[in-house]
């Protein structure tokens, strides 16, 4: 006799997506594959296993200063990761955007956008910290996506090189600042009250591996 399977108990014993599928938001928020997945054009990405210990220590200070910042009752509101923040042209169904991000940190002003799936619709300002397995990606897909998104402002915090790169969205391109570094002090653009320095942002990191 024919051992017969359903097609949904073929999707349930696989144990990752299809890499060389394409997938919606419809798709991913039926999954249950263990860890976190980005969706870059529709193609799924895992995440890496677990940060460095000084990519947590970079996160934890930057969190420290946006979390402080924006306290409860104010209008923004901070996150860090994991949130997956779907990206949504105006007019898409957002369970039909083929772009699901996780950054490191976010910041939503828009209190409509907060949904229990996470934030549905571009953050005002996105920040990643660099490691050398999302390197690439940072400076490439997510720059062209936060950009085509529309979002305002994009940190790249870079731990090779201790220095902070900003990206401001100016006539839906972005303008790239010169890299701060040091004593320097930096501020979002939307958010000028909020400073860092960004010696405060690498004291303690070594050689990032």
């Amino acid at each position: 006799m024919t051992d017969y399977k359903s097609e949904k108990q073929e999707v349930d014993v696989l144990k990752e997506p299809d890499y060389s599928r394409s997938y919606t938001a419809r798709d991913y928020l039926d999954w249950t594959f263990e860890g976190l997945y980005e969706l870059i054009h529709g193609v799924a990405h895992k995440m890496s296993p677990a940060p460095s210990a000084n990519h947590q220590r970079i996160s934890r200070k930057l969190s420290r200063v946006f979390f402080n910042y924006f306290q409860e009752g104010q209008k923004c509101e901070a996150f860090n990761s994991p949130i997956d923040v779907f990206l949504i042209k105006e007019g898409e169904d957002w369970k039909e955007t083929k772009v699901i991000l996780e950054p490191d940190l976010c910041i939503i002003c828009d209190p409509a956008k907060i949904q229990k799936q996470g934030c549905i619709g571009s953050p005002d300002f996105v920040l990643e910290i660099l490691s050398p397995a999302t390197a690439k990606k940072d400076f490439t897909d997510k720059f062209s996506l936060y950009e085509e998104y529309g979002v305002a402002e994009y940190w790249i915090v870079d731990p090779f090189n201790k220095c902070v790169i900003r990206n401001i969205l100016k006539q839906e391109k972005y303008e790239i600042q010169r890299a701060a570094f040091a004593e320097e002090l930096i501020s979002p653009q939307q958010f000028p009250e909020l400073t860092i320095k960004v010696a405060d942002v690498f004291e303690g990191i070594g050689h990032y591996e």
